[in-house]
């Protein structure tokens, strides 16, 4: 919803409005004066509390006002028409609703009065015959949850997206104020692992001068703050962790400031072209080791890496295995830079990581189990241009007295005939369907069953639906694999990959 597409910063007015209708308009006026200047980053609301005293208050502790905060609630009452005038105020100034109800009485008063937030506070976190009127009500839910144990935070998530109610999580200690040494930031994390998809908040008791608080929420990911704010007068004094106009124009300033300093979040930065110009000032570049022709396709032998470089070399990061480079049209004597317009490069780096991109989706749609950091050989026996024709992807599991290899083959890929004098091979087929040919003998294996091919037998291989078959085999040897067409094979024609389980779990299949 648009409530939360910023973050949002909260105002607790509690009982800071001291029971004066006046004095709290005071206090939502100066709000807005402090917000104007953040208001194209971020979202602001005002939140109230709704108790019925009537009911709240047991009959036999009504006029106590030895009890501190039974005091504190009839001190500072007022009548509903009275909020209402107090809410019509935040609205003419611009921000969002919220308030709080303590009892069941106060959640039809704030449906009534059209509120655009609940939320819920700590101590009646797992009050249920409260939660279950405030369901009915059926309006976003922000919910601090404080001490609560992970069970009863757990049950709360659930009965909110059971009942499809925007639920956004806070982390809170309810105490006033709190300690540095008890602020226990690290909870916001692991809201965030454990919730992924709830909006996750930090309701603040901490001194209001403190701003170290704010910065480490913002860094930890929450989206959501709560701050307690009043206005001072001759005749009122703020509490210890009630801040004031300028105490809030402060605490939004350093989030501000740091949300610019945490930058985006869930994706890779893109760097600036100041930070791209430092670093390549500090590579090194790419210079010829002997005079280069025209046209003269060059390998690793025909160049050197030096420092410094020049504006526009080619540098040596952008060289790797998978590079390649031809001279342009103009000579490069010995030891002078290559220029990127020189040169004709071709990284095939990118093609490599699509390649390994479809070879994971059919490991993924196999649910086949890939032992975490295996080596993955692409074997592209006519070049990676030629890859998704022949070829195959291997997975090397172990290699002792005994072998084993996890085979992935494209749907349409076929792999060259060939034969092995040491190596004795069976394949049992995990996903999909091979076409395998044993001395020239056809058989389409299909899911579940077992081939075995020994030493000496010509086979070649393909698939027209995909395939991932298990390889199981006597010691593999790197030069006990005989093919028919070697000398038309590209040189390397394996390329090693380096899987991590991340690459799995990160993989996403449209």
């Amino acid at each position: 919803m648009a409530l939360f597409e910023k973050p949002l910063f909260t105002f607790e007015m509690a009982n800071n409005h001291q029971g004066s209708v006046e004095h709290g308009k005071e206090i939502i006026r100066e709000l807005k004066k402090v917000t104007e200047k953040y208001e194209k980053d971020f979202d602001f609301a005002v939140k109230f509390q709704y108790r019925d005293l009537d009911s709240f208050i047991h009959p036999d502790y009504k006029g106590r006002m030895d009890i501190k905060n039974v005091k504190r609630f009839q001190d500072t009452r007022l009548s509903m028409e009275e909020f209402l005038e107090l809410k019509k105020e935040v609205e003419a100034q611009g921000m969002y609703t919220m308030c709080t109800p303590f009892d069941e009485v106060s959640v039809n008063r704030i449906v009534e009065q059209e509120y655009d937030v609940i939320k819920i506070a700590s101590c009646s976190f797992t009050d249920w015959s409260l939660l279950e009127e405030i369901a009915k009500a059926d309006k976003p839910v922000i919910a601090s949850a404080a001490g609560s144990s992970l069970a009863d935070i757990d049950r709360i998530v659930s009965f909110f997206g059971h009942r499809k109610i925007d639920l956004a999580l806070m982390h809170c200690i309810a105490e006033y104020p709190t300690l540095d040494e008890h602020m226990e930031m690290n909870q916001i994390a692991l809201y965030k692992n454990r919730y992924p998809n709830l909006h996750i908040g930090f309701s603040t008791h901490e001194a209001p001068d403190d701003l170290e608080p704010i910065k480490i929420a913002i860094a930890q990911g929450a989206s959501i703050f709560e701050k307690h704010v009043g206005v001072a007068t001759d005749t009122i004094t703020l509490n210890g962790y009630s801040a004031s106009p300028k105490q809030v124009d402060n605490w939004l300033s350093a989030a501000w400031k740091t949300y610019r300093m945490c930058g985006v979040s869930g994706k890779r930065y893109d760097p600036s072209e100041k930070e791209k110009a430092d670093l390549a000032a500090l590579q090194r570049g790419v210079f010829a080791s002997r005079d280069l022709n025209p046209g003269e396709k060059i390998d690793n032998n025909d160049i050197f890496f030096a420092f410094p470089c020049q504006p526009n070399q080619v540098l040596a990061s952008k060289m790797s295995k998978y590079t390649s480079i031809t001279i342009g049209d103009t000579e490069i004597k010995k030891n002078q830079p290559l220029y990127l317009n020189q040169v004709v490069i071709r990284d095939d780096t990118d093609h490599i990581w699509e390649i390994v991109h479809h070879v994971m989706k059919i490991i993924k749609l196999s649910n086949v189990v890939i032992p975490i950091d295996s080596s993955c050989l692409v074997s592209h026996h006519y070049g990676l241009e030629e890859f998704e024709k022949t070829g195959v992807t291997m997975i090397d599991c172990i290699n002792r007295e005994y072998c084993k290899k996890i085979l992935i083959m494209l749907p349409g890929q076929s792999h060259p005939e060939h034969m092995h004098k040491k190596k004795e091979e069976t394949f049992t087929i995990l996903y999909g369907t091979l076409d395998l040919v044993c001395d020239g003998e056809k058989r389409h294996v299909v899911q579940g069953e077992t081939v075995v091919v020994e030493r000496g037998t010509i086979h070649s291989f393909s698939s027209e639906t995909g395939c991932v078959f298990e390889e199981i085999s006597t010691t593999h040897y790197a030069d006990d694999s005989y093919y028919k067409d070697e000398q038309e094979f590209v040189n390397p024609r394996k390329t090693t990959i380096y899987l991590t389980g991340e690459m799995l779990r990160d993989l996403k299949i449209e």
